[in-house]
């Protein structure tokens, strides 16, 4: 019994210096090994058991003990988280009882203030609301009114102006059908014709006026000619093509000094029109004037030979 009660001491001993030791020594782990070897021995070396009947039943009491002390702390705990709970809700309802209580504390004290300044029923509450509300719909009304009026107006203002560049594009593509048709044609007479067809959907067209010009020059109207080329300069003072037109027409009638000035003119605004000027046949009674001979490009004997054997119909 001595023995055992020996060996328990070191058992215990052993056990409670172990985090003593293994917290001063420098390598644990081997001191650990160490004690568990030890204590291993020790209890190897038991001879009897480890506890009497005695010491299980102090144990066994310690136990439940504190099994009960466990759960009446939770019990314990329970009430006064519970107990909390209800101090705080109850708190909320009394902060929410105290916040209507005020509110229609205030209420009331609005209502005495309307009523004090004037304000005595809520039927002259009703009229006063339903004229403003009246006020603001006719305002509003007449706003938008004013804006439906102005989208009105754009819309039919852009409608018109579709419809207008829709007739331009038509108008347009009917006169070009009437270009390319002209272009095919082999005679002044119909030349002139189709041209009369463009000037009558576009009177103030001064290409066609031009065009119609050079036709009157080839069946020989040089005056007929000048006037084209002088409704065209009312049109487009600056139009190179007319005044070359025109240029022509004087030449063809014999007066020079007013050929020499349009066809000066013409050459400046359109340098292209030298080379021109050189091959027409209706400069051919100015091709020994110095004036004409300095701002035109007469073409070589072989060039002017190829030219008479092509179409005469080229003066614009």
């Amino acid at each position: 019994m001595a023995s055992t009660k020996t060996c328990l001491t070191a058992l215990l001993l052993s056990s409670l210096l172990l985090p003593l030791q293994s917290w001063g020594s420098p390598s644990p782990v081997a001191d650990q090994a160490a004690q568990e070897a030890e204590a291993d021995q020790a209890i190897d070396a038991l001879d009897a058991p480890l506890y009497n009947a005695f010491t299980e039943r102090y144990l066994l009491d310690e136990v439940r003990t504190l099994r009960q002390m466990i759960a009446d702390l939770r019990v314990e705990a329970t009430e006064k988280i519970v107990d909390r709970e209800i101090m705080v809700a109850s708190t909320a309802v009394r902060y929410a009882t105290d916040t209507v209580t005020y509110f229609f504390y205030l209420i009331a004290g609005a209502s005495t203030i309307l009523v004090l300044v004037g304000w005595n029923s809520m039927r002259d509450i009703k009229e006063r609301a339903g004229a403003f509300a009246n006020e603001e719909i006719r305002r509003i009304t007449a706003s938008y009114e004013q804006r439906l009026d102005k989208l009105e107006e754009e819309l039919h203002h852009k409608s018109r102006h579709i419809a207008q560049a829709q007739e331009e594009i038509e108008l347009t593509n009917e006169i070009h059908s009437l270009w390319l048709k002209a272009s095919q044609e082999n005679t002044a007479e119909a030349k002139i014709a189709i041209y009369d067809q463009i000037l009558e959907l576009r009177t103030d067209d001064v290409e066609a006026l031009t065009y119609k010009a050079d036709a009157a020059l080839l069946l020989g109207q040089a005056q007929w000619a000048r006037s084209l080329a002088n409704r065209a300069l009312d049109i487009d003072p600056d139009n190179s093509h007319a005044l070359y037109q025109r240029a022509c027409a004087y030449a063809e009638s014999d007066m020079p000094d007013e050929a020499l000035r349009d066809l000066h003119r013409a050459i400046r605004k359109t340098d292209s029109l030298r080379l021109q000027a050189g091959r027409d046949s209706s400069f051919v009674s100015l091709h020994e004037h110095p004036r004409f001979l300095e701002m035109v490009v007469l073409p070589d004997r072989d060039e002017d030979h190829e030219d008479k054997t092509d179409d005469p119909a080229s003066h614009a």
